[in-house]
């Protein structure tokens, strides 16, 4: 799996193993269906993609320095949003930067050491959030009531992704039992409809 391609795969990895809890738990005797899915934004995308271009070279070799703009290009990413985001980057420690005319970017440390959830939390904020809450912070009355449940078991399933797969496991593409069970589901790299009427 390329890097350029390593975003979709992760919302429909994320999606495959939330909507079937959400179904689970909310629509068993329902006729109608509601998919629910994660949303990953621009800079998250482009971060995790700008990090695991610094992984690969830190791989090869760990105090190599690379120039912004040859990330940008690699990547694709506009430069001056990619400046932003590798600004916060260096301020949550994930890389360090060196300034001058042989200066540039590297990771901080091992790029097995750095969690996909570590980077998206702090770039983006929880990896679950419900009206810009924490699910434990939610609370319903009436027929609602055990709606916060379903909020919690999402995080629970993004978690279980998130945070046990690093930038190592991506560039190596190498995942645990867990993840690769799921990416072999039949309908893992299906898109589905947001409203399915039987």
């Amino acid at each position: 799996m390329s890097i350029a391609t390593f975003s979709s795969a992760l919302v429909e990895i994320t999606y495959f193993k939330f909507v079937a809890l959400f179904h689970d738990v909310m629509f068993q005797s329902n006729k109608t269906c509601f998919d629910i899915g994660m949303q990953v934004s621009a800079k998250v995308d482009y971060g995790v993609r700008a990090l695991l271009f610094l992984a690969e070279a830190h791989i090869a070799d760990a105090e190599k320095l690379v120039k912004g703009e040859a990330i940008a290009t690699a990547q694709s990413i506009p430069l001056k949003f990619l400046e932003g985001i590798l600004t916060e980057l260096r301020h949550a420690g994930f890389i360090v930067s060196q300034r001058g005319a042989v200066g540039g970017y590297r990771l901080s440390r091992s790029a097995a050491k750095i969690s996909l959830a570590e980077v998206i939390r702090v770039l983006d904020g929880p990896l679950a959030a419900v009206r810009g809450l924490r699910p434990e912070n939610v609370s319903y009355e009436g027929s609602a009531e055990h709606l916060q449940d379903v909020w919690v078991g999402i995080r629970v399933a993004l978690r279980g992704i998130l945070e046990n797969v690093t930038l190592a496991d991506v560039v190596a593409g190498n995942f645990g039992a867990e993840l690769s069970k799921l990416l072999t589901q039949p309908d893992a790299w299906v898109s589905r409809p947001a409203y399915e009427a039987n």
